[in-house]
């Protein structure tokens, strides 16, 4: 059995997990016709469908959807194994592995203050949710939400709670007392988002539209163009409700999780690891 090319299977890992073919073609430094040919041409390799094109934006079918299972596992495992073997002699190289949604929205505009403060201390980011494994990915450090079974014996450091809450664009006027009329943005990644919110605040969602991403990003980006209303995380739409982009009128409650960082040694132990510890949980801080 010949198996596809695989800058095939790239492109479409990366179409998939941000479900757009032009984030993937940026993400990936190529254009956006590369991705929609090489894709195609999988589909056509395989058999089948593997998006459903329509009104201009692609959707996984079943059959994506158990390929990117696999694709993902895959290239995230060759990629550690790559970042492995190219800095097995660099010490001070932290391969860290943090949520894409928090990676996107949080991490990553604030790496520049660590690398400015830490300047001897490579940072390599992977993007990866739920459970790690330390000993094949390569990983020293992990952030996470703490929505799942980690393995005994890993050590945790609490960084923050997380508080959630209904934002959208100051465009949509939204009513203080409800969401009737309003289409609410959902998220696969965090299908009880908002549930939780309306068991905690006494609300429903009698009279309200629905809408469905793949990625909590993704609903946070729709809130910004204005495409409904989302449930965010306070951590990651700061900087949207800073410049205006966004508005959370009912304001922000804590769910019951928090966000950690996994380490399979204790957190203090190796250098690199204790100064990022450090300066993340000063990042995390309430402003």
């Amino acid at each position: 059995m010949k198996l596809p090319a695989l800058t095939a299977l790239r492109y479409f890992d990366m179409a998939a997990r941000t479900e757009s073919f032009v984030r993937a073609a940026e993400l990936l430094h190529v254009t956006h016709g590369a991705v929609s040919r090489q894709v195609r041409l999988l589909e056509a390799s395989l058999g089948v469908e593997l998006f459903e094109r329509r009104n201009r934006a692609i959707f996984l079918t079943a059959a994506g959807r158990t390929l990117l299972g696999t694709t993902q596992s895959i290239f995230e495992q060759l990629e550690a194994t790559v970042s492995r073997l190219q800095q097995h002699s660099r010490e001070n190289v932290l391969v860290l592995s943090c949520e894409p949604t928090l990676a996107m929205k949080w991490l990553i505009p604030r790496l520049a203050d660590f690398q400015a403060q830490h300047a001897d201390i490579q940072v390599q980011l992977l993007t990866a949710g739920g459970p790690v494994d330390f000993v094949r990915s390569g990983v020293d450090l992990a952030l996470r939400r703490d929505d799942f079974q980690w393995e005994d014996g890993l050590h945790v450091q609490k960084i923050c709670e997380e508080w959630v809450g209904p934002v959208a664009s100051p465009r949509l006027q939204l009513p203080t007392k409800g969401f009737a009329g309003q289409r609410l943005l959902h998220s696969a990644t965090r299908p009880g988002a908002w549930a939780t919110w309306m068991r905690l605040n006494g609300k429903t969602e009698r009279g309200t539209d629905r809408a469905d991403y793949q990625h909590f990003y993704l609903c946070i980006q729709a809130a910004v163009a204005g495409l409904g209303v989302a449930m965010a995380s306070r951590l990651m739409v700061g900087d949207e409700l800073a410049s205006g982009q966004l508005v959370a009128p009912h304001g922000f409650v804590p769910d019951g999780s928090a966000y950690v960082l996994l380490c399979p040694q204790v957190l203090a132990e190796t250098e690199k690891v204790r100064r990022f510890t450090e300066w993340v949980m000063e990042q995390a801080k309430p402003r």
